[in-house]
């Protein structure tokens, strides 16, 4: 499976869970001020700086199989996959081998330090399929876990970065 689509271009699918969308109003204390949409505002700057340019495609939805179809349809396609599947994390089988059948690089991302809180979200279902997972470190979080995919992107044979 290649990560580069049909016109050439490299591209990183970001997938958000349930109540990601309240983020900047949900538990400020807990999850910081920043939106979603900042944070995807930013990644997608970041993707456009890289050599050559990743485009970011990002999916928020609080329902599971919206989650599940878009790793099915998009997955495939992309350099590597970044999730932040919120309580989902800690519950779905089918997410967890949803992101195992694509068979691309998942980073697994959270804002707050899951091993941390509640005992109940010390266990990731993501994680033993993830190249990585990134806890604890807020919204900066997922601009490390881009950099790991596309420092992964331009590594890969037949991705775009290789010398020529």
């Amino acid at each position: 499976m290649s990560d580069v689509g049909a016109n050439g271009e490299r591209r990183v699918l970001i997938l958000n869970g349930p109540n990601l969308n309240l983020l900047g109003t949900r538990e400020p204390a807990l999850y910081g001020d920043t939106t979603l949409a900042i944070i995807e505002e930013g990644l997608r700057r970041a993707a456009a700086l890289a050599s050559p340019p990743v485009s970011i495609e990002a999916i928020q939805s609080n329902h599971e199989g919206v989650l599940i179809d878009a790793i099915q349809d998009r997955g495939p396609g992309a350099g590597g996959i970044i999730a932040n599947l919120g309580g989902l994390t800690h519950t779905s089988v089918a997410l967890r081998d949803a992101l195992a059948a694509v068979g691309r690089p998942v980073v697994e991302v959270h804002l707050t330090n899951i091993h941390a809180r509640e005992e109940f979200r010390h266990r990731s279902l993501i994680a033993p399929i993830a190249v990585g997972q990134i806890a604890g470190l807020g919204a900066m979080g997922y601009r490390l876990a881009l950099d790991f995919v596309i420092a992964t992107m331009a590594a890969a044979p037949g991705t775009g970065g290789e010398p020529e």
